[in-house]
């Protein structure tokens, strides 16, 4: 690797730099982890209390995904047919859960087969992962970088010179890894002669100027994969096999399954548009089928065990068991956001970054994944050790059923409240339930002999993007009644600059000291109140308060650790996690 190309991982990724954080079993949300785990780290069944972690929330999300085998109010259909969960945290798998069908449906209409002739879901069962291919063709294409035979900011038209025409010459192998090549989002291959395929894709015109737009686009990786089979002179299946899938022991996970595997494979669609009638065994997407079932961008099948195992290596730093598939650079060059440019749309060398739709409360900045339209997704978080595979076969039997997005948040979301929340102050916190509003209120205080000092830790962990913001407030009132909002300033990693009339953030995982003054006069008293109103869209591990203490300058006016009783909660409940 070059050592412009290394030290530029090395800057965009300070988050994961240091030594290798040891598996401590604690199941802390609230320390995040920096480095990676042990390189020797290897995946093993146990239970969530053996690493600290709460079942309970596991447990929830866990029913949640079986619920939406079956009809649901407010669907029109199943979620899907079946599918298969798994949780992963400090090495040990938490939860493994199989729902569901792998065949359900006789046409593309939804008739039932009947019930002898439907197949269950095992927790071996094989899936076409669609777009989680992607993550593959970019660990090869990282592992030709990290040898040194493509550089990451070369042009591809040095590897392809076919692809350095119509306006794509200076498009690098980055914006391919990245959807900043200002191609455009879809192909139709299928619809063209075998032969002129690939060469269709070599002569695209761009949509953007390179660089200037992003745009996530099926082109970019299929263009990759011909670049790994050009540098390494070997057809892509074959490059992951040998580089991947089979130094990892991922027995599983490829191109083209063998028929003797049909058994296991999930069913996807019904197809007339091409018509392929029922697609079961074969890659779902059409272009990579027209491509002979390998590409670059999807076509790969694979179980939730063997993606576990790829989330753990990348964990550890590019290794498992005793076996290295990428540097430790490489990795931190993968988790890098080299996206900055488009916010939103965080990405790293083929991961997405901090997208909080299906990482949910596991978000952060290097938290890195995909997801795949078959129904499929991987959540890799390294700042608490963990890995979310939901594999679904939602496009059984119409990829018109809808979206599996709930499913997805669900069991990120679900792994994310088992992770702990120590408090700051004794034995217990103040925990906001995001489902409903809560409200926090003291007083009367006083009286007081002027405007008081209010000052707390808290745990913020909300929406605040373009999607919403879910802030904590706190208020104030000298008569019960008309309340105005406290400034309020925080300090700790993430927290917001300056005075604040509310808090919200997410991602930093720790803990903000907050202070703020509450106006009154003298010989008033004084009333004070936290609010937290998540709306229908939130989507995080929620909020804890701790350590509440209000003074004016002559006497401590609450101690909120020594005097609990003053505290009326209305959807806040004290919380030893």
């Amino acid at each position: 690797m070059s050592r412009t190309v290394l030290a530029l991982g090395l800057l965009l990724v300070v988050g994961l730099t240091g030594s290798a954080a040891a598996a401590t079993g604690e199941g802390r949300f609230d320390r995040p982890r920096r480095g990676f785990a042990p390189p020797d780290t290897v995946l093993q069944d146990g239970s969530p209390g053996d690493v600290g972690l709460d079942a309970q929330p596991i447990d929830d999300a866990m029913r949640r995904i079986a619920s939406w085998t079956e009809p649901t109010p407010g669907l029109a259909h199943p979620m899907y047919a079946g599918a298969v969960a798994l949780l992963a945290h400090d090495g040990v798998v938490v939860d493994r859960r199989a729902v569901g069908k792998e065949l359900r449906y006789a046409d593309a209409q939804g008739t039932e087969l009947p019930p002898d002739q439907q197949e269950p879901v095992r927790p071996d069962t094989i899936f076409d992962i669609a777009s989680l291919t992607k993550l593959f063709t970019s660990i090869a294409a990282v592992q030709e970088i990290d040898a040194g035979r493509v550089r990451l900011d070369a042009p591809v038209a040095e590897y392809l010179p076919e692809f350095g025409v119509n306006g794509k010459e200076r498009i690098t192998v980055r914006q391919l890894l990245t959807h900043t090549s200002g191609l455009q989002a879809e192909v139709q291959l299928w619809k063209l002669p075998p032969e002129q395929r690939i060469p269709s894709v070599m002569q695209l015109t761009p949509e953007h100027p390179p660089g200037t737009n992003y745009t996530y686009a099926d082109p970019n990786l299929i263009t990759l994969g011909v670049l790994i089979e050009r540098v390494s002179g070997k057809p892509l299946d074959e490059v992951v096999r040998e580089r991947i899938t089979g130094p990892l022991g991922m027995r599983d996970t490829g191109y083209n399954p063998p028929p003797s595997e049909l058994h296991r494979i999930a069913a996807t669609e019904y197809e007339s548009n091409p018509p392929r009638g029922l697609v079961r065994g074969q890659a779902h997407d059409e272009n990579a089928w027209a491509l002979g079932g390998v590409s670059g961008h999807a076509g790969i099948f694979s179980t939730a065990d063997d993606l576990a195992v790829l989330g753990q290596t990348i964990l550890n730093g590019g290794s498992y068991d005793g076996v290295r598939i990428l540097s430790p650079e490489a990795v931190r060059m993968m988790l890098a956001n080299y996206n900055q440019a488009f916010p939103g749309n965080a990405h790293g060398l083929g991961f997405e970054l901090d997208q909080r739709w299906y990482m949910a409360g596991l978000s952060g900045p290097h938290t890195a994944g995909h997801t795949g339209f078959t129904g499929t997704s991987l959540v890799i978080a390294p700042e608490s050790g963990s890995v979310a595979v939901l594999l679904s076969n939602r496009v059984h039997p119409s990829r018109d059923w809808g979206s599996n997005n709930a499913a997805r948040e669900a069991l990120a979301q679900g792994l994310a409240r088992a992770l702990a929340v120590r408090p700051t102050h004794g034995s217990d916190s103040w925990y906001a339930d995001p489902a409903r509003p809560a409200t926090l209120t003291t007083g009367p205080l006083g009286p007081v002999s002027g405007p008081a000092r209010v000052s707390f830790d808290a745990f913020v962990d909300t929406q605040n993007d373009s999607d919403g913001i879910d802030p904590l407030i706190v208020e104030s009132s000298v008569d019960g009644q008309d309340w105005r909002r406290v400034a309020l300033r925080a300090s700790g990693p993430g927290a917001p600059t300056g005075p604040q009339d509310q808090l919200a953030g997410a991602g930093h995982r720790s803990w903000w000291h907050v202070v703020g003054t509450a106006s009154a006069e003298p010989g008033q008293r004084l009333w004070l109140r936290w609010r937290y109103a998540p709306d229908a869209r939130y989507i995080g591990r929620g909020v804890n308060l701790d350590g509440i203490l209000v003074a004016d300058r002559d006497r401590t006016l609450l101690d909120g650790e020594r005097q609990v009783d003053r505290l009326r909660a209305e959807g806040w409940n004290q919380v030893e996690r």
